[in-house]
C-alpha cells in the first residue's frame, strides 16, 4: 500500500507537470506500472512455499533493473560466468521480469521437449511478432492453429522448389554484386541484408511481389523490420514511439500490396508453383481456406522471420573465410571439383556436394548462432536439474552459450569446419547444437536457409577473393536482438580463374 500511495502521487505530479506531452505521460505511467508489478512479484515470491527448491538466484543491488545493464553490455560473458558459478540452471532479474536460463544439453531438453501449454511461446513473442506480421497468424493465434499454418508453409519449402531456388539465387547474387566492381572495400552485412530480401522475395513470394520490390518497398521492409527491437520487446506496442509508428505504417502498406497481388492471382485463375499459390490453395483441417489477411501475414512472416538471421549468418561466414585464406582457397577448389573446372551455373545436386562449404556454414552457426536466446513463459511449475521453476518465469536456452561450453566442445572458440568430419564431443548430446531450435520447436526454414546461404557464398567465391581490412575481424554488436557484426567492412578483389 505504501508503494501504491507513492506511485499515485508520482503519477499525479508527473501529469500536472507534463500534461502537454502525452508521450511522456504514457511512458511515465508505463514505468510506474512495471515497478508496481515487480514489487508485487517480489512480495508474492517471498510468501510462497519455502519447501520448494528454486534455481539459484543471482542477486543484484539494483532494484527492478536487476542485471539488465550487465547482461545488455555482454550477455555471453554474463551467462558463461553464471554457468561457472551457479551451474546449468539459474535465475536473475531484468526490468522487473525473472529469467531462468537452462544451459547445457541436459537442462535444455526441458524447453525442447515441452508442450506449449506448459512453456508458452505466445506469451513471450506475440508482442514482437503481432505488430509486424499482423493479427490472425503466428503467435497471435492458438498454438494448434499456428502449427497448421507452419505446415502449410513447409509444404511450399520442398526439394522441387529448392532446385529452382538455386538458379534464382545465383542469378540475383551475380546481378547484385556486379555493382561492386573489380575491387574495393564494402559493408558486407549491409549488402547481404539487401540481397537476402531480394532472393527470399524471388523464391518465396512469387514473381508479382518480387517485381514490385523497388527502393520504396525495400524501405517499407526496413521500417517493418525495425519492429524487432529491444524496445518492442520491453515496452507496450501502443506507445507512440517513432519506430513503432513507422512499423505500423509499413505493415499497413505492405499488406495492401499483398492484398492486391493475391486478389489479382485469384481472379486470373493462373496457377503458379510458388508459396503464394500454396497459401491460396491451402485449407485448415476444418476445410476453411486462408483469407487474404492471413495470407499477407504469413508472407510477411516468411520473409522477415529469416531475413535478419540469414543476413547475419551470411556476413559472419564471410569474415570467418576472409580471416583464413587457406580455408577460402579450399572452398574455391571444392567448387571446381564438384562443378567442373569451367564453373558452369550451379544446380541443386552440385550444391549438396559442397561439403566443406556446408561445414563452414555449420561452424558459423555454432560460433555465431543468429538467435542468442530462445524463450518461453512458464505457465505451470517446471522441473530442471532438480530445481522447480515457478509460474511466470521466462525460461531461456542460449544456443550461443551451449555451442561453446568447454565441457562439450574441444577448442570451443576455434573456427574449425573440419570438426564435423568425425564424431565430436557434442555428437552424443542431443541439444548441444541447436542453431535452428530442436524437436517440435525446430525452425521450418532451416533447409531453405542452407540452400540460400550456400548458393550465395558459392557464387561469391567464384566472383571474388576476400580479405579482412587491415586484419580487423568484427566484434559483436550486442545492442541488437540478433547479434550482428560491428563495422562489417570487407576487402574484395575480382578473382582470376
Amino acid at each position: 500500500m505504501h508503494f501504491y500511495e507513492m506511485s499515485s502521487r508520482l503519477i499525479g505530479d508527473t501529469v500536472s507537470k507534463v500534461s502537454d506531452n502525452m508521450t511522456t505521460v504514457v511512458l511515465a505511467a508505463s514505468v510506474i506500472t512495471l515497478i508496481l508489478g515487480y514489487v508485487s512479484k517480489v512480495l508474492l515470491r517471498q510468501s510462497s512455499d519455502k519447501d520448494l527448491k528454486y534455481p539459484p538466484y543471482i542477486p543484484s543491488s539494483i532494484p527492478f533493473l536487476g542485471h539488465a545493464i550487465a547482461f545488455g553490455k555482454s550477455p555471453i560473458e554474463f551467462l558463461e560466468s553464471a554457468y561457472e558459478k551457479y551451474g546449468p540452471v539459474f535465475s536473475f532479474t531484468m526490468v522487473g521480469s525473472t529469467f531462468t536460463y537452462l544451459l547445457g544439453s541436459d537442462a535444455a531438453q526441458l524447453m525442447f521437449n515441452s508442450k506449449n501449454d506448459d512453456l508458452n511461446a505466445e506469451d513471450v513473442y506475440s508482442r514482437l511478432t503481432t505488430p509486424v506480421f499482423g493479427k490472425g497468424v503466428a503467435y497471435d493465434v492458438p498454438n494448434p492453429v499456428f502449427l497448421e499454418q507452419k505446415k502449410m508453409l513447409k509444404t511450399g519449402l520442398n526439394i522441387a522448389h529448392f532446385r529452382e531456388h538455386v538458379k534464382i539465387i545465383e542469378a540475383e547474387t551475380k546481378e547484385y554484386f556486379q555493382r561492386w566492381g573489380d575491387s574495393g572495400e564494402r559493408n558486407l552485412f549491409e549488402a547481404l541484408s539487401e540481397l537476402i530480401i531480394l532472393t527470399a522475395s524471388s523464391c518465396l513470394h512469387g514473381k508479382e511481389i518480387r517485381s514490385m520490390l523497388n527502393e520504396r518497398v525495400a524501405q517499407l521492409y526496413a521500417d517493418l523490420d525495425g519492429g524487432f527491437s529491444h524496445a518492442a520487446w520491453l515496452l507496450p506496442g501502443w506507445l507512440p514511439l517513432p519506430s513503432f509508428r513507422k512499423r505500423d505504417r509499413a505493415h499497413k502498406e505492405i499488406k495492401n500490396i499483398f492484398f492486391k497481388v493475391t486478389q489479382k492471382r485469384r481472379q486470373s485463375g493462373e496457377k503458379v508453383d510458388d508459396i503464394l499459390q500454396t497459401l491460396i490453395d491451402a485449407t485448415y483441417k476444418d476445410g476453411r481456406p486462408l483469407n487474404d489477411n492471413e495470407i499477407a501475414g504469413m508472407l510477411i512472416g516468411l520473409l522477415l522471420a529469416g531475413q535478419h538471421t540469414s543476413s547475419t549468418t551470411s556476413a559472419w561466414m564471410g569474415f570467418f573465410m576472409a580471416r583464413d585464406k587457406s580455408l577460402q582457397e579450399r572452398c574455391y577448389a571444392e567448387q571446381k571439383a564438384a562443378c567442373g573446372e569451367d564453373l558452369p551455373p550451379l544446380d541443386y545436386d552440385q550444391l549438396k556436394d559442397l561439403n566443406l562449404l556446408e561445414r563452414c556454414l555449420k561452424e558459423t552457426l555454432r560460433l555465431r548462432p543468429p538467435i542468442m536466446t530462445m524463450m518461453r513463459m512458464a505457465r505451470s511449475p517446471q522441473t530442471a536439474a532438480g530445481y522447480t521453476i515457478p509460474v511466470g518465469h521466462q525460461v531461456c536456452v542460449s544456443p550461443t552459450v551451449n555451442h561453446r561450453l568447454c565441457d562439450t566442445w574441444d577448442k570451443r572458440l576455434e573456427f574449425n569446419p573440419d570438426r564435423y568430419l568425425d564424431d565430436n564431443l557434442a555428437a552424443g548430446e542431443k541439444f548441444a547444437y541447436v542453431p535452428f531450435g530442436a524437436g517440435r520447436h525446430r525452425c521450418i526454414g532451416e533447409n531453405f536457409a542452407y540452400v540460400q546461404i550456400k548458393t550465395i557464398w558459392s557464387t561469391l567465391l567464384r566472383m571474388y577473393d576476400f580479405d579482412l581490412v587491415d586484419g580487423y575481424f568484427p566484434t559483436i554488436n550486442y545492442t541488437t536482438m540478433i547479434h550482428t557484426p560491428n563495422n562489417p567492412v570487407i576487402r574484395y578483389k575480382k578473382r582470376t580463374q
